[in-house]
């Protein structure tokens, strides 16, 4: 197998780093646009069921988070995260949940209820009905989360993707006759 050329691997890195930073400046574009979208449909809620009916007072004293970030071990390549409801179990933590041996004869005790149960969705705290604007919101709020993520990973994935330019750059400096 024949070594790739430094010069036309350089140019391949450069130019998936010229598409990343592209998406990204996209992505950021998008998020920005969501949280405004995010924002000005909550005020509308505000204004149609009262300043006094939207705010702090109406959440729940205990509050449980509705998606998680999870991320990728990759150990030659850039790490991912990504966005994962609370209530879906990943393949990690599918199986059994103590690692003892268990008896198969009679059942001695009753099993234990699952201590998370599914979130309850926020937009309940603020009453039954709710406006359309709140849930526009809450949607648009959700999906910059998925942007944000989105970002993380490519952020990371560009400054990857420059550490290996800077390292073929410095690659092509030594192959260069006459290099200092």
């Amino acid at each position: 197998m024949a070594a790739r050329d430094p010069r036309a691997e350089l140019d391949s890195v450069l130019l998936q780093l010229l598409g990343d930073l592209e998406e990204l400046e996209a992505k950021r574009a998008a998020l920005n646009a969501r949280v405004e979208e995010g924002w000005l449909s909550l005020s509308k809620a505000r204004y149609a069921m009262g300043a006094k009916s939207v705010g702090p007072l109406q959440y729940a004293s205990r509050m449980e988070p509705q998606v998680r970030v999870c991320t990728s071990e990759a150990q030659d390549g850039p790490q991912k995260f990504w966005m994962v409801r609370a209530g879906a179990q990943t393949p990690e933590e599918v199986g059994p949940r103590e690692a003892v041996l268990r008896r198969r004869k009679g059942l001695t005790r009753t099993p234990e209820p699952d201590p998370s149960p599914a979130p309850q969705d926020p937009l309940n705290w603020f009453g039954i009905l709710v406006p359309h604007s709140l849930r526009q919101a809450q949607a648009s709020f959700r999906e910059g989360l998925q942007l944000a993520a989105d970002m993380a990973s490519l952020q990371i994935r560009i400054d990857w993707g420059r550490s290996q330019l800077q390292g073929l750059q410095e690659k092509l400096k030594q192959l260069e006759p006459g290099a200092p």
